[in-house]
């Protein structure tokens, strides 16, 4: 048949003719079942069975070191001081002396006061001896009582004069005494807070303050539990669980900025009776030796206790845990390979693991790494990894009490 277009028409047909054959064919239901999307294969996931290991858990808090006895040093009198008998900052031992005022001025009142003394017993002797000689008198009939009297009430003034004079020469004694200054307690000194030739005032509650001593062996770290931390520790001694530090002197161990791990151990010595209204917290006091003096009262430090008793728990890795909300969750993979959602409590870190305390069991197969690939409900194909535990500087050992002390609930 002979066609009436022109022959680059025809051409353009074929092509289009070819291109719609393509087309149709390409849009045909794939019957073999080697669809490209079909064909790739389920995610990769890798799991691992938790860590089953006896551990107790460590609340760590921020501590600061203080003194167990700190005492402004201020003098008993007033005067110039004469001289500084002790070296800026140096260890001091309890009764060295450390500052001295001008003695001169108490000498001479010391002097006056022996002085007084000694004519308030000459008064007293001679009030006596008229007192005796008015009794025989008064046998006598040779005086009325009256005079009696008078005499027996002027020698009983004299003793009292005595006693007043000897009293205002102790006082004198003292002061002379005082005139030295020296160390209450021992420990590290500060500066002298005012220098040589100064006049000091002493002896009065707004007395000058000549300087401070601290002591350093044993020492104090004191931190705050919040309201939370507090009501934990009174349900764990009501249970039996873990005794309270107001029963027991519970272990502590304190670590400084620049140190690795809990050095310096130490343990509970006071809880307060009550938490502060302001900021929801109960105070807690560690008594700890410090026989370096490394623990400087001023220091911040952390602070770890035994937040649990020993237990037997259930470890994976921090990337297990998932959270929705306010919920947590991991995923784990069952026999049939598929992923399953479990809503999970969990505590704190230990050896590097999150410990878990409840919804999974140590048998199951709990996704360690590609959690986001593993919906639940979703085949995926799982890889086996292993769970690292890292060292601890605390063990369950360590969370031993020192001595049972009383029987008394909560702290």
């Amino acid at each position: 048949m002979t066609s009436f277009l022109p022959r680059w028409s025809q051409r353009r047909i074929a092509v289009l003719v070819a291109l719609i054959s393509l087309t149709l064919v390409a849009c045909q239901p794939d019957t073999t079942g080697n669809n490209a999307a079909q064909s790739s294969p389920p995610p990769a996931v890798t799991v691992a069975t938790p860590v089953k290991k006896e551990v107790v858990e460590w609340d760590e808090y921020t501590a600061r070191i203080e003194a167990v006895e700190d005492v402004e040093v201020r003098a008993r009198v007033s005067g110039y001081l004469e001289r500084v008998a002790f070296e800026d900052g140096a260890v001091v031992e309890e009764g060295d002396l450390l500052f001295i005022i001008d003695r001169r001025p108490f000498e001479a009142e010391l002097r006056e006061r022996e002085a007084q003394v000694s004519q308030a017993r000459a008064a007293a002797t001679n009030a006596r001896t008229q007192f005796e000689r008015g009794r025989r008198l008064r046998d006598s009939k040779s005086i009325s009582e009256e005079e009696f009297t008078l005499r027996r009430t002027a020698s009983l003034a004299a003793e009292a004069d005595v006693q007043s004079a000897q009293a205002a020469l102790e006082a004198a004694r003292l002061n002379l005494e005082f005139t030295e200054v020296r160390a209450p307690i021992s420990g590290r000194i500060s500066r002298p807070f005012i220098t040589q030739g100064n006049f000091v005032s002493g002896g009065t509650a707004g007395a000058d303050l000549l300087t401070r001593i601290v002591s350093l062996d044993p020492i104090h770290a004191y931190f705050e539990a919040s309201e939370r931390a507090f009501l934990k520790y009174v349900r764990l001694s009501q249970s039996g669980q873990r005794p309270s530090s107001r029963d027991v002197k519970n272990p502590v161990f304190v670590q400084l900025a620049d140190e690795e791990g809990f050095p310096h151990r130490g343990h509970i010595d006071f809880v307060d009776n009550l938490l502060d209204p302001n900021t929801g917290t109960m105070t807690g006091r560690a008594l700890l030796p410090n026989p370096d003096g490394i623990l400087t009262p001023g220091l911040f430090a952390r602070l770890r206790l035994p937040g649990s008793g020993v237990q037997e728990a259930l470890l994976v890795p921090d990337a297990a845990i998932g959270s929705d909300q306010t919920e947590k969750y991991v995923v784990v993979i069952g026999d049939d390979d598929a992923a399953s959602y479990r809503r999970v409590e969990i505590g704190s870190i230990v050896h590097g693991l999150r410990l878990v305390r409840s919804g999974i069991s140590e048998t199951d197969r709990v996704v360690i790494a590609g959690l986001q690939r593993a919906t639940p409900g979703q085949v995926v194909t799982p890889e086996e990894g292993t769970v690292d535990i890292q060292p601890e500087p605390l063990t369950p050992e360590d969370a031993q009490p020192v001595r049972v002390v009383a029987e008394r609930a909560g702290g």
